[in-house]
């Protein structure tokens, strides 16, 4: 019996750095299945607890120079606010050398000689190397015990090589020195990873806006002397007695056991409307009380209240994988060596062209700055971070990458009748002397849904085990062109398995036991899960609530995503295929210094993160 579990990983700043702790995770004995998430920085991970426990889990992640955060008890977020702060810090102090050394070195400021420009240049170069750039030459050599290699190694190297190449100029008596370029490389690494954090952070945002409906304390009532005290809600338990006062948040899942109270659910159902609660009614945790005051009854807490399964969905939808990041993260594996070795190609190349050991050496450093694995590892999962999490906030709950890969290609939808485009009049029995509206009404905006749908090339079915003249008038009713009537379950499944057959993408939205057959069957199921169905544990989709019109949402959403998720990749692999080449030399009309290289890697990286943010302010 297998257990997933996402843990926090700490350390983790490029593709390549993702890769080497997901090829540790899946080469660990008793791990099913492993995904990494860069901008997330978490690892889900599939394993038998049986044969593999989170400690081991951590001690192999430890081995390749990361750190897995197993204690629950831990706050994350404080490690990495704490990392923020120290690289900000470190960037800033890192410039004003940098500037310093540019002044220099540039002739601006004369301090005598060029022996004693250039010492000054060196002490300034050292100082700046070990105060911000330590972490560098830190985690490369780290990498480098464990036969690893990533974004570090390729700044340590490069820097390592042009300031000690500098220092032999600086006593051979040479004016011009790199140590400019040495303290640069530092300062514009160290600026794209402060930029490429803060956007990070901004493709968390929705994410944390869910955590942040969660209260830490509640109201407990002592049900000897009727007294209430505030208790950590970490420390409630099934069955509690708790009172939830006007503007609160519920802290947990639970009945109502008294009160008066009007509850916006709105968070959860996507319902805008305070909702009266009476005795008995269910209430939902991070739902809040707008009028009156409640007292409950817990029941689930914790990990088991409905709100912690929404989140934990979003994360893991947040942190799989598109079918096309397998591919770039076996590409990220090898990157890092394939750099170091065109790096050595392109020094040989040059000392036999021209002989020139100052350009061999330095074009073989702007080699290794300019080449950017960050911007490959974060072309696919930003984008996905974004648009699955922007989609949780319109209540569109969207269970992995494949699901909303699969979603952008829909080109027919079919949808059950009653329940899903109509409600039922539950105070009448079933009668055929009644006239259709007084059986059922349609879900309001279902009609603007459907014609939402048929703008974005959707076609779409109806189903309804109604009886013919009733299917019709619904589906005119709804501006659905295409019926189904008198149907079972099996006609359901049959109607999506055909128009597959057609080559269409099929998806099936339904919400009751008789649309399972068809569900299972399409390309992509959609449930109307109002968060508390068991159609959101089966479902690729789950609408939170019964506005038709988040499906269009959904697929404009999905093919929004797609594209954005298919110009960062191409970003990233166009910029490094024409950038190395040319930081080699192949076009000697065109000279990168490794300084400017340093800054072509940083926009690299931080421009794929901020392609992925555009998605938040996109026109759903």
């Amino acid at each position: 019996m297998t257990e997933r579990q996402t843990f926090p990983v700490v350390g983790m700043m490029c593709a390549a750095c993702s890769a080497n702790v997901e090829k540790r995770l899946r080469e660990t004995e008793g791990v099913t299945d492993v995904a990494v998430s860069l901008p997330g920085r978490t690892a889900m991970v599939d394993y038998d607890p049986e044969i593999v426990t989170p400690d081991d889990l951590r001690r192999e992640v430890a081995a390749a120079g990361y750190e897995l955060i197993i204690d629950n008890e831990t706050d994350v977020e404080d490690i990495h606010r704490q990392a923020f702060v120290s690289l900000r810090r470190r960037t800033i102090v890192s410039w004003i050398f940098a500037v310093a050394v540019m002044v220099l070195s540039m002739h601006w400021i004369h301090l005598g000689s060029h022996l004693t420009n250039n010492i000054v240049c060196m002490v300034l170069a050292a100082t700046s190397m070990m105060l911000c750039g330590r972490q560098f030459y830190i985690v490369a050599w780290r990498q480098l015990m464990h036969r690893s290699a990533n974004m570090d190694t390729l700044v340590a190297l490069s820097t390592g090589i042009a300031f000690l190449f500098s220092v032999y100029l600086t006593f051979t008596g040479a004016e011009h020195t790199w140590f400019d370029s040495t303290t640069m490389i530092i300062s514009f690494v160290l600026t794209g990873r402060l930029l490429e954090e803060r956007a990070k952070n901004g493709t968390a945002s929705s994410i944390r806006a869910l955590m942040g409906l969660q209260p830490k304390t509640a109201h407990l009532v002592d049900t000897d002397d009727d007294s209430v005290s505030e208790v950590p809600i970490a420390t409630l338990q099934p069955r509690d007695l708790l009172e939830v006062r006007l503007g609160e948040a519920i802290p947990v899942d639970g009945v109502m056991r008294s009160g008066e109270a009007a509850v916006d659910e709105s968070m959860i159902t996507g319902e805008p409307v305070a909702i009266p609660k009476h005795k008995g009614d269910r209430l939902l945790a991070g739902t809040i009380v707008r009028q009156g005051s409640l007292r409950m009854r817990a029941q689930q807490v914790g990990s088991e209240t409905v709100l912690a399964g929404i989140i934990r969905m979003v994360q893991q939808a947040q942190n799989s994988k598109a079918p096309v990041q397998r591919t770039v993260d076996k590409v990220a594996l090898v990157f890092v060596p394939a750099v170091l070795g065109i790096a050595l190609v392109t020094f040989a190349a040059w000392m036999i062209v021209d002989g020139n050991l100052q350009h061999a050496l330095i074009s073989a450093v702007s080699v290794l700055v300019i080449a950017c694995p960050c911007a490959m590892g974060l072309a696919t999962p930003t984008a996905l971070m974004v648009g699955i999490g922007r989609a949780a906030e319109r209540g569109i709950l969207i269970k992995d990458a494949t699901a909303l890969e699969q979603l952008h290609r829909v080109s027919v939808l079919v949808t059950d009748k009653t329940g899903t485009l109509t409600l039922p009049n539950t105070d009448i029995t079933a009668n055929d002397d009644l006239a259709f509206d007084e059986r059922e009404t349609l879900k309001p905006h279902a009609d603007e849904a459907m014609q939402r749908l048929r703008k974005m090339g959707v076609e779409v079915w109806m189903t309804s085990g109604d009886r013919d003249d009733a299917a019709a008038y619904w589906a005119r009713r709804a501006d659905i062109e295409y019926y189904r009537s008198k149907v079972m379950p099996q006609d359901k499944e049959d109607l999506v398995r055909e128009l597959q057959g057609q080559g269409n993408t099929v998806a099936m939205v339904g919400d009751g036991i008789n649309d399972t057959q068809a569900l299972a069957a399409a390309d992509v199921s959609i449930a109307i899960g109002r968060g508390t169905d068991v159609a959101m544990e089966l479902a690729q989709v789950t609408l939170m609530s019964d506005d038709l019109r988040a499906i269009p949402d959904a697929i404009q959403l999905s093919r929004h995503t797609v594209r954005t998720l298919r110009e960062n990749l191409f970003w990233a692999f166009i910029y490094n295929i024409v950038c190395i080449p040319l930081a080699a030399g192949v076009v000697p009309s065109i000279h990168i210094t490794p300084m400017w290289a340093a800054a072509m890697m940083a926009f690299s990286s931080v421009s794929v993160v901020l392609n992925s943010l555009r998605l938040r302010w996109k026109k759903v």
